[in-house]
């Protein structure tokens, strides 16, 4: 990890929040998404469809970039805002060997604070994370959207994605690394079968985020969800789905799926068809992982509940 230190009172060296979280992702995680075609090609193309030329774009987190380079070449006005100084010194080399520079300007400011010089047409932003965890997607629009209309007033900008689906799945997963059993977090990537997986449930909506809108930055489920299927129960699925750009008038839309994470539960149990299992979870936006899992509570089915009681 790429990540500088920092010394505290205590003559302790550790990473700071902000260069854990949010706005300091590593270097190299930026490179490997330039290679994330379905990333880039869905970004481009919801790009495509809401900026003219002549409009003026904001790209909060801009990491290296290629997402301000889309606007730009669609022959907008682009002001990119990066915190990490690696990533400002990286976007401005590449924007500038793309020809762009003359259309982009880097930032090198936390978007947190960051208030526009002029009116804005379209926002950019893609700090996600699947379930909105670890990153600081939604502190950082809702950040800016209250620096905007303190100084500019309504209406807001358009924004690049528009809605965020947080859903939530029982699994069977095999954890089982050649002999070697270990429960561990795994992302996967979005695919309708992953082998090792065994879904034993739908999807389950638990949070929508509306950019434009006033939205949540915490998240809880507490109640009972079907097994539709007969198997182990011994890990859940985190599954985001991001609504990039909607075309009202043709009624299609652009859409990103953020990998998949699944996480494993303390006591597997085994379920059957249309058991229901209670599922119970409280986070914040931008916690970490095992924010999440500490709080992350599946009781046995009530049907064995009552098996084991008689």
């Amino acid at each position: 990890m790429n990540f500088k230190i920092f010394r505290g009172d205590d003559n302790t060296q550790s990473p700071t929040d902000e260069q854990l979280l949010g706005q300091f992702i590593p270097l190299h995680y930026h490179f490997q998404m330039l290679q994330d075609a379905d990333r880039m090609k869905s970004f481009k193309s919801a790009i495509e469809a809401n900026v003219t030329p002549g409009m003026n774009v904001v790209e909060l987190g801009c990491g290296t970039g290629v997402l301000s380079s889309f606007a730009a070449r669609c022959g907008a006005k682009v002001q990119s805002i990066e915190r990490n100084p690696e990533l400002v010194s990286a976007s401005r080399k590449f924007i500038d060997s793309n020809g762009l520079s003359d259309s982009i300007e880097v930032i090198h400011e936390d978007a947190t604070c960051y208030i526009p010089t002029r009116p804005v047409d379209v926002v950019i932003c893609e700090m996600l994370h699947v379930g909105m965890l670890r990153e600081k997607q939604l502190q950082v629009i809702a950040a800016f959207k209250e620096n905007y209309l303190n100084a500019f007033g309504p209406p807001l900008p358009r924004f690049i994605p528009e809605a965020s689906l947080l859903t939530i799945q029982l699994i069977q997963q095999n954890f089982d690394f050649e002999g070697y059993i270990a429960p561990i977090p795994i992302f996967q990537a979005p695919a309708a079968t992953t082998a090792g997986t065994y879904e034993l449930s739908s999807p389950f909506r638990y949070g929508e985020i509306l950019y434009s809108d006033d939205y949540p930055q915490q998240f809880a489920l507490d109640r009972k969800i079907r097994a539709e299927r007969e198997g182990t129960f011994n890990a859940i699925r985190l599954l985001t789905h991001n609504i990039l750009s909607i075309d009202d008038h043709m009624g299609t839309f652009v859409s990103w799926a953020n990998q998949f994470l699944v996480l494993p539960v303390e006591n597997p149990v085994a379920v059957s068809t249309n058991e229901m299992v209670p599922i119970k979870f409280a986070y914040r936006s931008g916690d970490e992982l095992d924010a999440f899992t500490r709080g992350l509570s599946a009781a046995e089915p009530m049907t064995r509940r009552v098996r084991k009681a008689a």
